[in-house]
């Protein structure tokens, strides 16, 4: 997740936590160790290997100890991912939404490369899965199973080849776009030019679910969504996405599309990012980017008179308090609009400022505390397994039983359609 709002630093919310979601209580932390030992929990989308490349070189660093000591803090390494009971990874291999054609397919590769170093890396903590039982055996084997997501349609430089190339290195799912419209598919966070899917990109759709490759929504427009859905033969998945009821950001899933779930079997992960999480603190950020953008026009040329009045406006104007309980809020209403088989969880985490969480959600050893948050609320533990990874594992199945049943259907061969030039 890069959106513009990542533009403005984010600021920890000044209200400490309540203290429910700063511990767990030891009862209350067997239960969900009971819970996720039985059921692996799978993250739908985890950003480590781009921070890899853009602060490592791609080096593949040393994820035994704790990356949050380094000078740009990380936050994933393999200690935190066994204190938050991770069982299944997404790994994403984003690259920027401003890259095309070949070169995009390039990148793609070399992101593709760095989880495949990453995991050969450490054979005994991460192994990779294509299948919803890898997940499970490798889960039982006491390994986290690693999988791979492309992160923007954009990637696939309009060549339905180089999809069938990722599925064949790893890739289970694919985000149909990122931050920007491409030349088959709307973005949520972008001017539309298609009223959804294109004709190509239906074909896209249709040989996902040949491949037995997740269709995921998050990103794109409602629109796109919602042809999505209607195209698509396979359950879907929001790799990372909240409720827009509960937080009014485009990149959040409405309610007309979460009714539309059951019939699809698709999956909503829901995401960290306070931007995303917390209504008030999305019109915060909207505000002090908007107050950036005043000081530079008042001040050009002196940046130390820019910093202080951003500074100035930051005291007068503290980050409202985001929490575990808003998280919990979001998952809350999805079960509500569209049952409890269709909420999992997708953090977002090292592709959201450090400091861009609910305190104790800003790693990947937090994803107890909404599990204790939830207990509170009365959830059961079958529900909870569900959320784990139960619905991500069945949505999977879905997408394979897909692929079997077009096993005989050839490769389908269609390129963009040539755009309507502009008047």
């Amino acid at each position: 997740m890069r959106t513009a709002l990542l533009a403005l630093a984010a600021v920890l919310a000044a209200s400490a936590q309540p203290a429910s979601a700063q511990s767990i209580d030891p009862a209350v932390a067997k239960r969900i160790d009971r819970i996720l030992t039985a059921t692996p929990l799978i993250d739908g989308h985890n950003d480590l290997p781009w921070e890899l490349r853009e602060k490592h070189g791609s080096a593949i660093i040393d994820l035994t100890a704790r990356t949050d000591q380094l000078p740009e803090p990380l936050m994933t390494d393999l200690p935190r991912l066994r204190q938050g009971h991770v069982g299944g990874q997404f790994w994403s291999v984003y690259i920027d939404a401003g890259t095309h054609g070949d070169e995009a397919i390039r990148q793609t590769l070399e992101q593709i490369d760095i989880v495949k170093r990453m995991v050969a890396a450490y054979p005994n903590d991460l192994a990779l899965a294509g299948t919803a039982d890898d997940i499970v055996r490798l889960h039982r084997a006491g390994k986290i199973a690693s999988l791979i997501g492309v992160e923007g349609g954009h990637q696939i430089g309009g060549s339905l080849a180089a999809l069938r190339a990722y599925y064949d290195l790893g890739v289970r799912y694919m985000t149909l776009t990122h931050s920007a419209t491409t030349e088959w598919a709307d973005s949520a966070t972008d001017d539309p030019e298609h009223g959804g899917l294109s004709d190509f990109g239906r074909q896209v759709v249709a040989e996902m679910n040949r491949l037995g490759m997740l269709v995921d929504l998050s990103h794109v427009s409602e629109e796109t969504m919602v042809d999505a859905l209607q195209a698509t033969k396979a359950p879907v998945i929001f790799s990372h996405s909240s409720a827009r009821a509960i937080d009014a950001h485009p990149r959040n899933v409405p309610d007309s599309v979460l009714r539309l779930l059951p019939a699809n079997g698709g999956v909503v992960m829901v995401n960290f990012y306070d931007a995303f999480v917390s209504d008030a603190y999305r019109q915060w950020a909207a505000n002090g980017a908007a107050e950036e953008a005043r000081a530079k026009s008042l001040f050009p040329g002196d940046p130390a008179a820019r910093k202080a009045a951003i500074e100035r406006w930051k005291q007068a104007n503290p980050a409202p308090a985001v929490t575990v309980a808003d998280v919990a809020n979001h998952i809350d209403h999805i079960v509500k609009i569209a049952g409890h088989d269709h909420v999992g969880i997708g953090a977002d985490l090292d592709g959201i400022p450090y400091d861009g969480a609910p305190t104790g959600l800003n790693t990947v050893a937090g994803y107890p505390l909404v599990f204790a948050e939830l207990i509170r609320r009365g959830w059961s533990d079958a529900d909870l397994a569900k959320l784990a990874g139960g619905n991500v594992l069945r949505a999977m199945r879905g997408a394979e039983a897909t692929a079997r049943s077009m096993k005989s259907m050839p490769p389908i061969t269609a390129t963009p359609e040539q755009p309507t030039p502009r008047p």
